[in-house]
């Protein structure tokens, strides 16, 4: 055990014992409710989910710090199919699933006698999931997390699901649950509809809608389905791949062919299906179909990019509008003898020619043949280019496209206004239906299954289009914070798309329909407001409520101030003083102040989360703020299991520790960028560290002094004083803003940097620089506290204090320390050496023994001071006209012209300490900091009577800008 993995797990069990993060309200103190994302408990947990924890706890230990009375509550999540699915998976022998589960369990145990062993009882959900809940808990101990466990729960728990149960029947009392047949994505091995955290892949599928035409063939339809069926006027052909399964199926007591898989995904969406015949699509090649408007001949063509799988299996040829169809019939023009074995003749394929049906501004009579050639496209081979060119004439015939002649009523009219029309003119034709797809492929249930979309009668949804409940949800989010605010245009999107959502399923684990006992809420609608449960459910676990005394008038009480308490209290047997003790709890604790997680969350959980508060709650009670942080990839590329890539969050303390993870993890990116993790990078936080605890042990011993006068102090002091100042007034900001980088990086690299520069100026006396570290010593591992918790804690504790710096107070900056001289100051002085260091370079084969440095001469002080108070243009003839229009600049003659061509090149003045005697006297005081850091002699010397200049270069010295000569 490393000594900082001792210091670690000793302050995390001090914590611990003393409960200093257990806490109750006090009305003395400001409040502060954070919340993260419970864990879902079907596995280990990884780096990615790190971040977004460690953002959390770093929040609430800075808002700790600043005098708030902090929740930071946990729970863990274990409803809906996941678990159960991967049991069911481990009870049947699935190999793949047992593997899967083995890898995560010799990550908490220690032989492969006891991972067999807890392997069987994983044929159980409640054991698999209180075993990740039980290690996930040790996990976020072990990282320093500063968690109220008291209020730790299960979405499974009776008491949780009685909490839910009282939701569900607020928001059917509001109209917002509804009963019917509607579209959504499912499994056909679990039989249920699935969500986002249900899925292995395609975890944003949405379901996308195609019109399925019926076109007359032989005693039946041939069945394409579109996305455009407003082209129906322009088909000139059909697609059929000749290598497929197709079918003849009775539907709803029709005849249609379509492919062998559509017809098993039609069974799925609220049809009566019956296949009558099974054939390949070569059968039909070379037959004919039926025009929809007006029943000519549109002949059946050969294609072996119609994918079976998609859609309806059938496509139709719009090739005077659809550059795909366009390249594909040209192939077969320019190649008819493919076609010769379905009987197709050339002339036969060549009498298929393409119909006009849109015109266009911009386009001739066929856009689709136009752009295809305007790009030089010469083959379907060319897919990606293709699909731009596809896109480029769809939108500008949806933008400006009108209806031809050709089009029957629909004629003179604009593309975008008439899609629905046609559909509903061939529906009262009984020519079209509807089918479904996900709108991206793959999409896998985490039980392995394709997903499909199913349409099932008698399913519950939420219907977030209800009148009047957008408006509230965006009356919300348009009151509240989001952090960063680039992520607002997210929320507002999925408010505009997000409709009906299916909130129960037939199977799994959770919380009964209050009014439909058949249904169980599904995993992402039982976890939107659960953030008010932990506000009571340590008094309900304290005081051992029994579930049964959960109800709904039991929370509307303890919740919104309903009913007569004495009335619940004789319904449900909880005393009267107990539900107000309850009640004032909440009413301390809500709203929640600041819910933190990541972007994925948003089209889900956090859009339901705004929702279903202004649904049940009053606005009070609404969500304050919300804060998310982008995902972890590692040295640049995507984490996977399969890659190996991926390191589980129990490692993390074992192989770097959890003040260097910490460190790393919130100054590698701003929260709104993505993480890189690379493991080279590693050491340098690790040296960081290192050198942040050696640097205060020196130090930090000493009782601080106050500075009340600093006029006897010398330069470099009063810049360290004014920097450390500086960083308590910027720390709190960059927090309060979520630019936890650039905190991270202020109280890391750029402290010891500023410190280790203060520490060289050997014109410090011994007692002013003790004096001034221990005062620096002070503030700095407060601040630090938040980012390196055990650090600092045992720095603190090292420097003779007998409490906790994680409830010790967060420093306030002394404005009368912030001296913007002496920062300016120290910085010309260290861009000096800097500029010494390059010309060193450039020198190569040379080695200067002596830098002469000429500080610039008062009058140029005065010259540019005069500029800026005149506030004039960048203007030679102007600035020009005004300094030789004074008599003190006239007698510099073409140096003040030298001057004046700097300002037009740093387009106006730039910044520069105002004292010339102050910046001569810096560099004099410099004299051997700026020796020891180059190895050269240095020599300084005023610009205005230098002495030493034999190569004349003091007269381009210029204010904070001096002149150098290396020799």
């Amino acid at each position: 055990m490393s000594d900082y993995t001792k210091i670690e797990t000793k302050w995390q069990q001090r914590w611990e014992d003393d409960g200093i993060f257990e806490v109750d309200p006090d009305p003395s103190k400001p409040k502060f409710f954070m919340t993260v994302p419970y864990p879902y408990t079907n596995g280990a947990l990884h780096i990615g989910h790190g971040r977004t924890y460690t953002v959390g706890d770093l929040i609430a230990r800075y808002k700790r710090m600043k005098g708030y009375n902090v929740l930071f509550p946990m729970a863990s999540h274990m409803t809906g199919t996941p678990i159960l699915g991967m049991c069911e998976r481990i009870k049947e022998g699935d190999s793949d699933a047992i593997e899967q589960y083995k890898r995560d369990l010799r990550l908490y145990l220690d032989s492969e006698e006891e991972v067999e062993e807890q392997i069987q009882e994983f044929t159980d959900p409640w054991t698999t999931a209180k075993f990740f809940a039980d290690v996930i808990h040790k996990d976020f101990k072990r990282l320093g997390y500063g968690i109220d466990w008291r209020r730790k729960f299960t979405t499974g728990d009776d008491i949780y699901n009685k909490f839910v149960t009282w939701q569900y029947h607020k928001l059917m009392d509001e109209g917002y649950i509804r009963k019917g047949s509607h579209p959504l994505l499912y499994c056909p091995n679990c039989g249920n509809p699935v969500g986002e955290d249900d899925l292995l892949e395609g975890e944003t599928a949405k379901i996308k809608e195609f019109t399925a035409i019926k076109f007359g063939f032989e005693d039946g339809y041939l069945v394409p389905a579109t996305l455009r069926p407003e082209t129906v006027f322009g088909v000139t052909n059909m697609w059929i791949n000749p290598n497929a399964t197709y079918v003849w199926a009775k539907v709803d007591g029709e005849k249609w062919v379509v492919s062998k898989a559509a017809a098993e995904k039609m069974k799925l969406q609220d049809k009566e299906i019956e296949i009558i015949e099974t054939f390949p699509g070569s059968e039909i090649v070379g037959k004919d179909a039926k025009a929809v408007h007006d029943e000519h001949d549109i002949p059946i063509l050969p294609a072996d990019f119609v994918d079976p799988t998609n859609a309806t299996g059938v496509v139709y040829s719009v090739p005077g509008h659809a550059p795909f169809d366009y390249v594909a019939l040209k192939d077969l023009w320019e190649n008819p003898s493919s076609l010769e074995e379905y009987g197709i003749s050339a002339e036969d394929i060549r009498a298929v020619e393409p119909i006009s049906m849109i015109e266009i501004e911009g386009y001739g009579e066929l856009p689709a043949k136009d752009a295809v050639e305007k790009h030089g496209i010469e083959s379907q081979k060319e897919a990606e280019h293709l699909e731009e060119v596809t896109q480029e004439v769809y939108k500008a015939e949806f933008y400006d496209g009108i209806m031809k002649d050709n089009c029957a009523q629909f004629s003179g009219r604009p593309i975008k206004e008439v899609k629905e029309d046609v559909i509903e003119w061939m529906k009262s034709n009984n020519r079209a239906d509807v089918f479904y797809e996900p709108d991206q492929r793959p999409v896998v249930c985490k039980c392995g299954t394709d997903v499909q979309v199913a349409v099932l009668a008698g399913q519950w949804f939420l219907d977030y289009e209800s009148p009047g409940w957008k408006k509230q949800a965006r009356k919300a989010l348009n009151e509240m914070c989001i952090l960063p605010e680039t992520f607002r245009n997210l929320f507002e999107a999925t408010f505009d798309w997000l409709a009906q959502r299916p909130c129960a399923r037939k199977r799994g684990i959770g919380t009964e329909l209050p009014f439909d006992d058949e249904w169980i809420i599904e995993a992402l609608s039982d976890s939107t407001i659960y953030m008010a449960f932990y506000t009571i459910v340590n008094i309900i676990k304290e005081e051992e409520l029994d579930a049964e005394q959960l109800t709904v008038a039991f929370f509307d009480y303890v919740y919104l101030g309903e009913g007569d308490k004495e009335e619940v209290s004789e319904e449900t047997g909880v005393p009267v003083e107990l539900l107000d003790s309850m009640r004032e709890e909440f009413l301390y604790w809500y709203p929640n102040d600041q819910r933190h997680t990541a972007p994925s969350h948003i089209s889900n959980h956090l859009s339901f989360a705004i929702f279903h508060h202004v649904a049940v709650f009053p606005e009070k009670h609404w969500l304050q703020c919300i804060s998310l942080n982008e995902h972890v990839i590692m040295e640049g590329a995507r984490m996977s299991k399969s890659k190996g890539n991926v390191i589980p969050l129990v490692e993390i303390p074992k192989k770097y520790g959890a003040d260097v993870f910490r460190i790393y993890a919130i100054s590698a990116a701003e929260p709104g960028s993505l993480m890189d993790w690379r493991e080279g990078d590693v050491p340098a936080v690790k040296n960081r560290l290192r050198q942040f605890m050696t640097i205060i042990e020196r130090f930090g011993g000493a009782e601080p002094v106050e500075f009340e006068n600093t006029e006897a102090l010398t330069t470099p002091t009063r810049w360290l004083l004014s920097k450390v100042n500086s960083a308590a007034a910027n720390c709190g900001e960059f927090i309060d803003n979520l630019k936890l980088r650039d905190y991270a990086i202020r109280v890391t690299s750029d402290m010891i940097r500023t410190v280790n520069e203060y520490l060289n100026r050997s014109e410090v006396p011994s007692e002013e620089r003790d004096d001034v570290m221990a005062y620096v010593a002070d503030i700095w591992v407060r601040l630090i506290a938040p980012l390196a918790p055990h650090a600092a804690e045992e720095i603190w504790e090292k420097m003779g204090h007998d409490d906790y710096i994680s409830l010790a107070s967060w420093p306030e900056a002394d404005a009368n320390l912030i001296d913007p001289g002496a920062e300016q100051a120290h910085e010309i002085v260290q861009r000096a050496i800097d500029d010494v260091e390059e010309i060193m370079k450039l020198l190569k084969d040379e080695t200067p023994e002596r830098v002469h440095v000429y500080v610039s001469p008062k009058w140029k002080f005065d010259a540019l001071d005069s500029v800026e108070k005149a506030d004039l243009p960048i203007v030679t003839g102007k600035i020009m006209g005004h300094l030789m229009s004074q008599e003190q600049f006239r007698e510099h003659g073409s140096d003040v012209k030298n001057l004046v061509d700097r300002i037009l090149k740093e387009n106006g003045v730039w910044d520069y300490s105002d004292d010339a005697e102050q910046e001569l006297a810096v560099f004099n005081d410099a004299e051997d900091y700026m020796s020891a850091a180059l190895d050269l002699e240095v020599h300084v010397h005023d610009a205005a009577d230098p002495g030493y200049d034999p190569k004349n270069k003091a007269k381009f010295a210029l204010p904070g800008r001096p002149s150098l000569y290396l020799e």
